[in-house]
């Protein structure tokens, strides 16, 4: 099922410490501060492809977090890493239970810590400012991640307290993102609205379900319940200023209709930009070439 080789990447079983100047992609495994092991790949920006010499891994690094059923090999998050990686050097890596990475999905509510191993591992190898890029399931995940692990910024108190409200996460601003961006993300939790949801919501809570994500899909899904319930993407998305917040959305999304991206820029208030794109259906499988380069080049330019 793999679309990549993997021949291509530089491989090593643990993140990179410091700064090391490398000519090509590097795959590597990450540990989450709960201990889930998770693949995840660094490929540098190719507008410096020609300049291997001056190459350095300063600048911006872009985090891309795939959406349920997705990984680090998907097609579709292979062509939004090469898009994106035209602007800025990009992390690509598989949620937990997802691709080659260990554990369970929980389908939102964990992955924020595996975010945060991708965000620390872009700043161990020098990277001074890191956005991340969410569709779908990983556009709440950059939510939660952008309110949990705040900045030194006026909203790092607050956060730290949702944080220990969760009894999970521990914000670091090691960890933090500098700007942030949700494209076709759900706004609340529990949403069956569309059939599309009402079919998900089967795979995630009925043991069938679960066998036919683990074996249909390469997916493989944690059968507790939340507990606690965590913070929602429309809490969280007003807990991330003052890092920059885009919002994007189609107009065609077959699983959120348009009140929720509405709701996600009413609730980040000034903060936040809010795209709604013609004729776009859901996530990154339909994000095309355009949108990616104008995310990308709003990732850089913030």
């Amino acid at each position: 099922m793999s679309s990549v080789s993997e021949g291509r990447f530089r491989s090593s079983s643990v993140p990179l410490i410091t700064p090391v100047i490398t000519p090509g992609p590097v795959r590597t495994t990450l540990r989450t501060d709960d201990g889930v092991h998770i693949e995840a790949v660094y490929e540098p920006c190719a507008a410096d492809a020609g300049n291997a010499a001056e190459t350095s891994f300063d600048g911006t690094a872009i985090v891309v977090a795939h959406g349920f059923t997705g990984s680090v090999d998907r097609p579709a998050v292979r062509r939004a890493a090469g898009v994106l990686g035209r602007r800025a050097a990009v992390i690509t890596f598989s949620f937990r239970g997802h691709g080659g990475s260990g554990g369970r999905s929980t389908v939102g509510d964990r992955e924020v810590l595996d975010l945060a191993a991708a965000v620390e591992w872009a700043r161990a190898l020098g990277h001074r400012r890191i956005v991340t890029v969410g569709f779908s399931m990983g556009g709440s995940v950059v939510l939660r991640h952008g309110a949990l692990y705040a900045g030194r910024s006026t909203a790092g108190a607050e956060a730290g307290g949702v944080a220990e409200r969760e009894g999970c996460i521990e914000a670091r601003t090691e960890a933090h993102a500098d700007a942030v961006v949700a494209v076709s993300a759900p706004a609340r939790w529990y949403y069956r609205g569309t059939a599309p949801m009402r079919r998900l919501h089967w795979v995630v809570t009925r043991p069938v379900g679960r066998l036919v994500g683990r074996y249909g899909f390469r997916t493989r899904i944690d059968r507790g319940d939340w507990n606690p319930v965590p913070l929602s993407p429309v809490e969280a998305a007003g807990l991330i200023a003052p890092a920059p917040l885009l919002i994007v959305h189609g107009d065609q999304d077959p699983y959120f209709p348009l009140d929720h991206p509405r709701m996600l820029a009413d609730a980040a208030g000034d903060g936040a930009e809010l795209w709604l794109e013609r004729g776009m259906g859901h996530a990154e499988n339909a994000a095309d070439e355009s949108l990616l380069t104008r995310i990308g080049d709003w990732a850089v330019a913030r």
